[in-house]
Formats: C-alpha cells, structure tokens, sequence
C-alpha cells in the first residue's frame, strides 16, 4: 500500500483517499523534482550552463567543459555524440533546398552560380549552429536526467561542500 503512494506520478494527491501528504508534489518515476526543460534548451542553445545560466558550456568550439564554473554544474558524462551533426544537417536542409528549388526554377542560373550562392550559406548555417545544437543537446539530457545527470545532482552536492 505504501508502495503504490509513492508511484504516483502526475496528479498530485492521485493515491488513496486521504492521501495528503503528496498534495502539490509534482516529481517524476524516480522521485527527483523537474527541471524547467524550456529554460534549460534555451540557456544550452546560448550555449550557457542549463543549471545556472551563468558560466560557458564550451571551452574549445565543441569540447564541452567538464564543470560549469560559475555552480560546479558536471559536464564530463554527457553523451551527444552525433545527433548534434544529424540535426544540424536536418535544419539546413529544410532551409536551403526550397530556396535553392525556387531560384532553379524562377532564375534557371549556371550551375557555378548556384555554387557561389548555396556553399557559402551551407557551410556558414552548418558552421553557425553546431554549436548551439550541441549545447541544447547537453542541455536536454541535463534537464531529462540523462547519460549520468541522474547522478549529478547528488555528486554537485558533495563536491559543493569539498571547496
């Protein structure tokens, strides 16, 4: 009976009647309080730290600190491997190509004009959001949980008072 309290998720007060002590508790399966997901995305897309919002998420191009500065936030475990690159090329695809269809058929230009016009913006939107990609990717899995910020939580606490 206990058991089934605590697995309650969603609606507070969603177990046996006359349950109050879970009244305005919104936690996950794994009893940790949520964390603002919108504020973290953001903050990782600024390629800021989603805890605080204060210190670097990178500290080369695409090598991510291994903790925040400014909260002690660990970063060393986060696991974005490709997916930075996959939707990178998903989101310059979906802007490019109509562009490029459209003058196609509007201009009908050379072959080298299209070119001069479609490599440099190409290479510019890849290059540009590669990183705000991956720092919204790190940001997800630190909002979600994910790839050993299950752990994090508790390891900030410990290193916090080592100081």
């Amino acid at each position: 009976m206990a058991a089934a309290r605590g697995t309650t998720r969603g609606r507070a007060g969603a177990g046996c009647a006359g349950d109050d002590e879970n009244v305005g508790l919104m936690m996950d399966a794994t009893n940790r309080p949520p964390r603002d997901a919108r504020t973290a995305l953001m903050r990782g897309f600024m390629c800021r730290c989603p805890n605080c919002g204060q210190g670097k998420l990178f500290r080369a191009y695409l090598k991510v600190v291994d903790r925040c500065a400014a909260c002690g936030e660990d970063y060393s475990h986060h696991r974005a491997d490709d997916a930075p690159a996959y939707f990178v090329i998903l989101i310059v695809g979906h802007l490019v190509v109509p562009w490029v269809l459209i003058v196609e058929e509007v201009f009908a230009p050379p072959y080298w004009v299209h070119a001069m016009l479609w490599i440099p913006l190409i290479l510019g939107l890849a290059l540009g959001l590669l990183q705000p990609v991956k720092g919204t990717i790190v940001a997800w899995q630190w909002a979600h949980f994910m790839h050993g910020f299950e752990h994090a939580a508790h390891e900030r606490a410990r290193w916090t008072k080592q100081r």
